[in-house]
């Protein structure tokens, strides 16, 4: 019921997300970052499979295209550059990072050359995992590698439509990769049409044998066109199930040693994570389809590959879609990444907002304390009956973006 109500809220928060203007703003970003602490999220779109299920904008490997698109690349980021941002800390997504290595790690180089760099996470598929690019990404920085096995059971990989390798496969990457970067993450999808808690579960047991050094769980977040043909092609996408899903991660989880970094991502030790919208406030998004926070604005790039290399071709954003938000939506944001990280710095809003918690989400913070799923003391933390209900609250708001892209993607904007 719970779960429910705070789904309801944040679907309907997420919908604003959806209401942008084409005429973007420049002045938000005219003066550069200011100082605070922003992170770069760096989009490759290519992939040499791509999974029925996945929302994120990308395209079928060609080589000519991605050495193409990596020179635009670099001329975005010299538009920030241009204007002021220093960048720390870095997050490759996809598409699949590791297509084109050469090209990756040259861009990495580039980032070194321009910024200090803390930390570099990074995504792959077990496709991609061989000796040679482990050692590569580890000899350029790569301070976190982040495999998306989805599965260990070759059924439900073959459902998910990554018929390219079999579960035991990827232990065997998993294996050679475990160890030689300060983190690594293993990403796992549930709650996908035909998959059952009992093979999740062995997926789950699975990784804790492995004895990698973090899991990240995503529930599936379809898009309506990808949700429908989920649903012809398998069975209704039933989010009542999702439940009996988390609490065997809970379960399993923490019987093995492993602690909650965020709603979705669990850690042995102290580890990085992926989620950049939890460790920073503002994040400056690249690539094609890729999107920004900063400063209470909110922007897409263009999702057309063409239209995004004729923009930053004449040394312009590629920027399609921007929203300011309202005060009360950008602190109502704020609560919701901060509350995905398990716990909101009361400290750290007030210099935010310049503004008491308490008195800007007084109405919110009361109904997190009357059901239990937050408890106050010098911060506000997620107690554990709280955890399901913020990762229903991630996936509306996850959702509602995949909607905003599934659109940008059918318009080619």
């Amino acid at each position: 019921m719970i779960s429910n109500i705070v789904g309801l809220v944040t679907r309907r928060e997420g919908r604003k997300f959806l209401e942008l203007s084409p005429e973007f703003d420049e002045s938000v970003i005219a003066e550069g970052a200011g100082g605070e602490a922003v992170s770069l999220y760096i989009h490759i779109p290519f992939c040499k499979t791509l999974c029925p299920f996945c929302c994120f904008n990308r395209y079928l490997f060609k080589e000519d295209k991605a050495r193409k698109y990596f020179k635009h690349l670099r001329r975005e980021l010299d538009l920030y550059i241009r204007r002021g941002f220093k960048f720390s800390d870095f997050y490759f997504g996809g598409g699949t990072p590791t297509v084109l290595m050469d090209e990756l790690t040259d861009f990495i180089d580039y980032l070194k050359k321009q910024f200090t760099v803390k930390r570099i996470s990074l995504e792959t598929t077990p496709r991609e995992v061989n000796r040679q690019n482990v050692a590569a990404l580890k000899a350029a920085g790569v301070n976190r590698l982040s495999i998306g096995v989805q599965s260990f059971d070759n059924d439900t990989l073959k459902a998910m439509g990554r018929p390219f390798g079999t579960g035991e496969e990827a232990k065997e990457k998993l294996l050679m990769a475990q160890g030689e970067f300060d983190t690594l993450n293993v990403d796992f999808v549930f709650n996908f049409p035909g998959q059952s808690p009992a093979k999740f579960e062995a997926d789950v047991q699975t990784f804790k044998e492995l004895g990698i050094d973090q899991a990240t769980f995503y529930p599936l977040m379809a898009s309506p066109h990808k949700k429908s043909f989920l649903e012809r092609k398998f069975n209704r996408v039933d989010t009542s199930r999702e439940k009996v899903f988390y609490n065997i991660i809970l379960r399993e989880l923490y019987a093995g040693g492993y602690k909650a970094s965020t709603a979705w991502c669990f850690s042995r030790g102290e580890r990085m994570i992926d989620e950049y919208i939890i460790d920073f406030d503002d994040y400056i998004g690249i690539g094609t389809g890729s999107v920004s926070i900063y400063r209470g604005n909110f922007w897409v790039n263009s999702f057309s590959l063409d239209r995004y290399e004729e923009l930053t071709g004449r040394d312009r954003l590629p920027v399609v879609g921007w929203r300011k938000l309202s005060a009360r939506e950008h602190r109502r944001y704020y609560l919701l990444t901060k509350l995905a990280g398990m716990a909101v710095d009361k400290e750290k809003f007030y210099r935010r907002f310049n503004a008491d918690i308490h008195e800007q989400l007084r109405n919110e913070l009361l109904f997190l304390k009357l059901f239990g799923l937050v408890k106050e003391a010098e911060t506000i933390r997620v107690t554990p009956r709280g955890m399901y209900p913020v990762s229903v609250m991630m996936r509306e708001f996850f959702t509602s973006l995949n909607g905003l892209r599934e659109l940008y993607i059918e318009r080619q904007i």
